[in-house]
């Protein structure tokens, strides 16, 4: 089921890096950006998670906390966080709950190849919890620029 602006965001709660876990709605109050991305150390994966490091402190004086979603295992997420020094959580879905419950578990074409997979998506959700905005199918480059803007105008 796809999620539309308005919508409540399913809540979660997910192992992350270093054997801590993430509830969704513990964050009420804060803005949350949640990036879905297909695999940790993959060149777009990389670039994306970098440029959200990068504004990082920009999105902290907004207070807005990132957490980007993939079903790598917390073994790897640990890995990737320490190799780029990314300073936000990472959430382990491997199982795929929250890939299903926002709708980005979807089949994939690839080289003539179809299979399914996690399709590169951000939502914006606000202080009570709801869906403020949907980038799906995110081009990687300029679109960390383009949530900032979105969070400073909403």
């Amino acid at each position: 089921m796809a999620l539309s602006i308005g919508d409540m965001a399913p809540d979660f709660t997910l192992p992350i890096q270093g054997d801590g876990e993430l509830t969704l709605s513990s964050l009420k109050g804060k803005k949350v950006v949640i990036y879905f991305y297909p695999k940790d150390m993959t060149p777009g994966c990389t670039t994306e998670s970098k440029d959200f490091r990068d504004a990082h402190d920009q999105f902290k004086a907004l207070n807005t906390e990132i957490i980007g979603i993939s079903k790598d295992s917390v073994a790897r997420h640990d890995k990737f966080i320490a190799k780029h020094d990314l300073p936000f959580d990472l959430v382990s879905d491997e199982e795929g709950q929250a890939c299903e419950a926002y709708g980005v578990w979807q089949l994939k074409k690839f080289m003539g190849k179809e299979f399914m997979g996690i399709v590169r998506s951000t939502f914006l959700i606000n202080e009570e919890g709801k869906v403020e905005q949907i980038w799906n199918k995110v081009r990687v480059k300029g679109h960390v620029d383009a949530v900032l803007e979105a969070v400073k105008n909403s």
